[in-house]
C-alpha cells in the first residue's frame, strides 16, 4: 500500500494552519497510513508575529506569542531543520537537521510555505551590529539589551559611551519598525523612573525611512499622524533618508547626520525566502512562486503554495493585482489551500481563494494606535484596543488566547516589568572568569563565542 506524503516547507502560517486544516480533513486516512504529512522548519514551534512588539516591551510572556508544533499537530511529524534546496523534477527536498548530515525526504504533494526572510543592503556594519524583528528570540535579545543599555548609562562615567548607550536607530517605517521602536520607546520611558542618572530626555530614538511616508497600509493621512504623534514623544523621525553605513556603530545616514550607537533594528522590508531561487519552480521577477487562485502552482499540479513567498493573485483587487504579504492573507490562503490541497486527493474540483483586505491597524505603545477597517479609521486608544482584540482572536488555540488575556489582564493590577536579563545571552561568563587561570574583563568573555572556552582562554594567555 503507497502512502501518499504531503511535504510542508515551513511551519509559519502557512505552514501551521495548512497542517492543521490537513490534520482534521484527513485524520482518517492519517491514522489507516495512507496518508503522511510532515513539517519541516528551523523552529519546533510557529510565531505570531504582531505580538512581537509586545513581546518586546514586556507586555506580553514571549512564550505565549508561539504555538509549540508538535503539540498542536500530534498526527503530523515534525522536523527541526532547514530546507535547503527543492528538486521537483525528482519529488524531493535536501533538509539540514540542526545537528547531523543533511538527507532527501521524498513526497508526493508539497507545501511551499518558507515565507520571507529580511531584505538586506551591503551597507558597511549592518551584518555585524544590526538586528531583525522577524522572530521570538529577536524580541527577546532586543528588550534586554534596550534594558542593558539604560543600566550602562547608569554605571559609567564615561560620557560617549553613555551617549552611545542611550542612542536607538530603528531603519524602516513599516509596521514592523514602527511598533517595535514605539513599544520599546514606552517601555524604556517608563523604566527610566528607577534610574537616578538616567532621563527620558538623555535617551535618542531614530527612525530612518527611505519613503517620504511611514505605515503606508493606514493610509497617508493616519501615516502623517503617527509621524506627528512619534515627534511628540521626541522620537526623530527621518522620512526620505538612508542608511549608509553603521560599521563599528558608527552610524551615517544620507541626510548628512552621523553619530554613534550600541542598537540597529534593522525593519527595511522582506523578500521571498531565497531557497526558492535555486529550485525548479516557477518564479517571478521578486522571487515568489507563481501561484494560481487556487493556490496550486501554475503548471505544477502536485505543489501548492501562499503566504509571503507566493504570488497568488488577488480576485477582490484590479486586474493583475497580487496580494499583499500579510499576516491576514496567510492565515486565509493556508486554509483554503489545505481544503483545496484534499479536495484533490478526493478527485475533487477547487475552489478560488477571494479575500478582501478588511484594514490595517498599528500599535504605538501602551494606550496608543491607528486603525483603518472597513474604511473606519480610529486613533489613540480606540485603535490601540481594536489592535489587541483583532490580535488575539486571530491567535491560534484557546490556550494562547486566554494566557495573553491574562498577561494583559495582570498589567492592570501590577507595574510594568523592566528586569533585563541580558545575562540570559551569556550564561557561561561567570563559569569561564572562574575557570581561566587569570582574570579576564567581561569585554574578553563578551566578544568570544559563548560556547568556545579556549578561544577565551588563549586571548587571556596573551596578556
Amino acid at each position: 500500500m503507497h502512502t501518499k506524503a504531503v511535504l510542508i516547507a515551513g511551519g509559519g502560517y502557512v505552514g501551521m494552519y495548512a497542517a492543521l486544516r490537513l490534520q482534521k480533513a484527513l485524520r482518517r486516512d492519517l491514522a489507516k497510513g495512507t496518508v503522511s504529512i510532515t513539517v519541516v522548519d528551523p523552529r519546533s514551534y510557529m510565531t505570531y508575529q504582531p505580538f512581537l512588539p509586545e513581546a518586546a516591551a514586556g507586555n506580553l510572556e514571549p512564550r505565549h506569542v508561539v504555538v509549540a508544533l508538535r503539540r498542536l499537530l500530534p498526527r503530523v511529524k515534525v522536523i527541526t531543520g532547514r530546507i535547503a534546496a527543492i528538486d521537483h523534477a525528482s519529488h524531493t527536498a535536501r533538509i539540514e537537521p540542526c545537528a547531523g548530515t543533511p538527507y532527501d525526504v521524498h513526497y508526493d504533494e508539497l507545501v511551499v510555505a518558507l515565507g520571507s526572510v529580511a531584505r538586506t543592503l551591503p551597507i558597511p556594519g549592518l551584518a555585524e551590529h544590526a538586528i531583525g524583528f522577524k522572530q521570538v528570540e529577536e524580541a527577546i535579545q532586543l528588550r534586554n539589551h534596550v534594558l542593558d543599555r539604560l543600566d550602562i548609562a547608569e554605571s559609567t562615567t564615561d560620557e560617549r559611551i553613555r551617549r552611545r548607550a542611550l542612542t536607538f536607530v530603528f531603519v524602516g517605517g513599516g509596521y514592523a519598525g514602527v511598533e517595535a521602536m514605539a513599544e520599546l520607546e514606552d517601555m524604556a520611558r517608563y523604566a527610566t523612573r528607577y534610574y537616578e542618572r538616567v532621563k527620558s530626555s538623555d535617551m535618542r530614538w531614530v527612525l530612518v525611512e527611505a519613503a517620504d511616508r511611514i505605515l503606508p497600509e493606514v493610509g497617508a493621512d493616519l501615516g502623517r499622524y503617527t509621524v506627528d504623534r512619534l515627534r511628540e514623544r521626541a522620537i526623530d523621525v527621518k522620512l526620505n533618508t538612508l542608511l549608509e553605513s553603521c560599521a563599528d556603530g558608527h552610524v551615517v545616514l544620507s541626510d548628512g547626520s552621523r553619530f554613534e550607537s550600541d542598537t540597529l533594528v534593522w525593519t527595511a522590508g522582506v523578500k521571498a525566502n531565497p531557497v526558492l531561487a535555486a529550485s525548479d519552480l516557477p518564479l517571478d521577477d521578486k522571487g515568489r512562486i507563481r501561484a494560481a487562485a487556487n493556490l496550486r502552482v501554475v503548471g505544477l499540479p502536485d505543489v501548492w503554495a501562499a503566504g509571503d513567498a507566493a504570488a497568488v493573485p488577488d480576485l477582490s483587487g484590479p486586474e493583475g493585482a497580487l496580494c499583499s504579504p500579510s499576516a491576514q492573507h496567510a492565515v486565509r490562503q493556508a486554509k483554503v489551500l489545505g481544503d483545496n490541497l484534499v479536495r484533490a486527493l478526493r478527485g475533487k474540483p477547487l475552489r478560488d481563494y477571494r479575500h478582501s483586505h478588511a484594514g490595517s491597524v498599528a500599535s504605538l505603545g501602551l494606550h496608543k494606535g491607528v486603525a483603518q477597517v472597513y474604511g473606519v479609521k480610529l486613533k489613540g486608544w480606540p485603535a490601540w484596543f481594536m489592535h489587541r482584540t483583532y490580535h488575539v482572536s486571530r491567535m491560534p488555540t484557546l490556550n494562547r488566547k486566554i494566557r495573553i488575556i491574562s498577561d494583559w489582564t495582570l498589567a492592570l493590577f501590577f507595574r510594568r516589568e523592566i528586569v533585563s536579563l541580558g545575562n540570559l545571552q551569556r550564561p557561561r561568563e561567570e563559569f569561564v572568569r572562574s575557570a581561566l587561570p587569570r582574570q579576564v574583563s567581561h569585554t574578553d568573555v563578551v566578544e568570544q563565542d559563548a560556547g568556545e572556552l579556549e578561544a577565551v582562554e588563549r586571548q587571556a594567555a596573551k596578556r
